[in-house]
């Protein structure tokens, strides 16, 4: 630890685990099971729920209930998760709960504070924190949205700084964890033939696409307050967007990796609501917790640009979106055409490269291959390479872990998240009209008008033994809500 400042070094490993939310949905799907897996591997320290109700046997027994629906799990790694499991009641901007958790922390000098809780709450627990002695060697974990707006931001990491330093502060976004997210980077600079071809010289446009074939749920009121921009857009996809077009990191370090991503953000042009596009599918404002008016997006549809050189000109679509038909993510490159037509076929696409990210992991090469007979005629295949489900870590516990050990790499950085909201901050709330669609759809079929060169959206295929989700006709072009003030 630093003598200096008080707080934990890099690579000092964390000896407390303290989770606020103990009792919360988050909890329960995500940090029960990381915490599991982490036990497993040989995760050692007091784990403390802070929570406004319940006591530690109850804590316990939703800590049993969370591992069991996993399908199979260790007796003996059960028994050492909820052995060293410890419990704070108190609200979160009691004072008085702070003081009990640090008597529960003594012995503890560089504890892990999870901020599981929602985000209007950050700002309380990281003072009462800071107040309590509980942020002395520490570090924290927050999760997203890291603010609602670029001012909101700035606001929330003024007040992290009052607290702990940048190299204490682990931003978590669950999507930098998965497998598939982490192969585009070494997928993209483990391979030298791809060099070559992976600028604007070559590639005519990017598409990536973040598909859910279900509605909001039981989350209509939470939903109702973010949107599908804030939700998935400015953190995930603008994330995946940055590790398509970034420059080699000038090594392996983590910072190296995290500058190389700020300098692609800071390079997109702010999106001009002219270039997007908001859909709501029918039947929205009917689920429980939605405004009767609401203009709450769930599809999104946008045309970034990257003003580098590399990347000079070339549009980058973006879209994503509730009761879509397929629940799925991927990354398409459109490559150019060949420079002369020597076979004629205007119709035919040009190839392109395919990275399926989920729920199956998939690489494919779009290629045109001559069709049997005498003709010279063509038409189009994919190369595949296809990854099922191996051993790859659950985000949440490789994330977790590598918080406990000081590893920002898969964390994002307080530059980043300024940059990620400049590019949206346009298009937040009702600042662009509304279409509807009908679920089951691609979104509003105004989606299409995105699209330059007369080009168009490539439909996703689903993975062998998936179908489409309640298939129906696109829906006409509906006439747009009016625009409402941006909040």
């Amino acid at each position: 630890m630093s003598e200096e400042t008080g707080h934990v070094d890099t690579g000092t490993p964390s000896d407390a685990f303290v989770f606020f939310g103990a009792t919360g949905d988050l909890a329960f799907k995500e940090i029960f099971p990381a915490l599991y897996h982490l036990t497993r591997d040989g995760f050692d320290m007091p784990i403390i729920g802070v929570a406004r109700s319940g006591n530690l046997d109850t804590l316990r027994e939703r800590a049993k209930l969370s591992v069991d629906a996993l399908g199979s799990s260790d007796p003996e790694t059960v028994h050492r998760l909820v052995s060293r499991l410890r419990y704070v009641k108190g609200e979160i901007a009691d004072a008085d709960t702070y003081r009990r958790l640090r008597q529960v922390l003594d012995g503890s000098d560089h504890p892990l504070h999870y901020l599981a809780v929602p985000p209007s709450l950050f700002s309380d627990v990281v003072r009462h924190l800071g107040r309590s002695g509980c942020a002395q060697g520490a570090r924290v974990i927050v999760e997203k949205p890291f603010g609602r707006d670029l001012a909101s931001a700035r606001l929330l990491n003024a007040t992290l700084r009052e607290v702990f330093p940048e190299s204490a502060v682990f931003r978590i976004d669950h999507y930098l964890g998965k497998e598939p997210v982490r192969n585009l980077v070494y997928f993209r600079f483990a391979n030298s033939f791809l060099e070559p071809i992976w600028n604007a010289s070559h590639v005519a446009s990017f598409e990536i696409t973040m598909a859910e074939a279900f509605g909001v749920e039981e989350r209509g009121a939470f939903y109702d307050e973010v949107g599908a921009i804030r939700d998935v857009i400015q953190n995930h996809l603008l994330q995946v967007a940055t590790l398509i077009a970034m420059e080699p990191p000038s090594g392996r370090s983590p910072e190296a990796l995290r500058n190389a991503k700020f300098k692609v953000l800071d390079s997109i042009r702010p999106v001009d609501p002219r270039e997007v596009i908001r859909g709501q599918y029918r039947g929205y404002r009917d689920v429980t917790g939605v405004e009767a008016g609401s203009n709450v997006e769930t599809f999104a549809a946008l045309r970034l640009f990257i003003d580098t050189w590399r990347w000079d000109g070339v549009p980058f679509y973006i879209r994503t979106g509730k009761c879509l038909p397929l629940t799925m993510t991927e990354v398409i490159a459109n490559l150019r055409r060949p420079p002369q037509g020597v076979f004629n076929e205007p119709t035919a696409r040009a190839n392109y490269l395919r990275f399926r990210l989920g729920p199956d992991i998939a690489i494919g090469l779009g290629t045109r291959v001559k069709r049997a007979g005498e003709p010279m005629r063509g038409k189009e295949a994919e190369l595949t390479l296809a990854d099922p489900k191996g051993t790859e870590l659950p985000p949440y516990q490789r994330l977790i872990g590598d918080a406990a050990i000081g590893d920002q790499e898969l964390f994002t950085r307080q530059d980043a998240v300024e940059a990620a909201w400049r590019v949206v901050d346009p298009i937040l709330g009702g600042a662009t009209p509304i279409y509807d669609y009908e679920p089951g759809t691609w979104g509003p079929d105004r989606a299409s008008r995105l699209v330059l060169n007369r080009a168009r959206w490539r439909v996703p295929h689903p993975k062998p033994g998936q179908r489409f989700a309640n298939p129906t006709k696109p829906t006409k072009p509906t006439k747009p809500t009016k625009p409402t003030k941006a909040d």
